[in-house]
């Protein structure tokens, strides 16, 4: 069932984590944080809405990252109920697309709980001082990529935050599947 997050709390902190990346090290927000702005995306590999546009993805942070804008993925998802993303599946995933950002893994889902992720994906625009600056999708596109021609909300977004420090004022949520929680014991 697709869900989608919440909008923007604007100027909201972004939570620190301590996560072990796919590539063997452990990965902190601080480790992750770009000098003008960060994004932290919550993706999983099993997720239609994510496989849909991993490429673009991947081409959005690569602009981004080269703008100075950190960019890191977290998978949140229940390995035992969704073994395909299990850390190991992870790490496959990593070096089959050859992601240019952090790959983390949140076994115990702590981090998705203190960020309020939803679904996959679900993104988290962050300004220079880690304020919430934007909140929205990627683009048009649902479990199926759109044209190659849509309107790149969130590097657009990310792009303002860059230059100015500010997110846009209207935003539209992303959509994905759910985050696949654990049992609570």
């Amino acid at each position: 069932m697709a869900v989608t997050p919440p909008v923007c709390d604007f100027g909201w902190k972004a939570p620190d984590f301590s996560l072990p990346g796919t590539d063997g090290k452990t990965y902190t927000l601080a480790d992750i944080a770009g000098p003008k702005g960060t994004l932290v995306m919550f993706i999983c590999n099993h997720c239609p809405y994510v496989i849909a546009v991993r490429d673009r993805i991947i081409r959005d942070a690569k602009e981004l990252m080269e703008m100075g804008i950190g960019v890191v993925a977290i998978s949140s998802n229940d390995a035992t109920a969704y073994p395909q993303d299990g850390f190991d599946k992870m790490t496959e995933v990593a070096a089959q697309f050859a992601l240019p950002f952090p790959y983390l893994y949140d076994e115990t889902q702590t981090v998705a709980r203190a960020y309020d992720a939803v679904c996959t994906p679900d993104f988290f625009g962050f300004d220079a001082d880690l304020g919430l600056q934007y909140r929205g999708r990627l683009d048009g596109s649902r479990k199926e990529a759109g044209p190659t021609d849509l309107r790149r909300d969130l590097f657009e977004a990310m792009k303002q935050v860059a230059e100015t420090g500010n997110g846009p004022a209207e935003q539209i949520p992303s959509m994905g599947c759910s985050i696949k929680w654990k049992d609570a014991a």
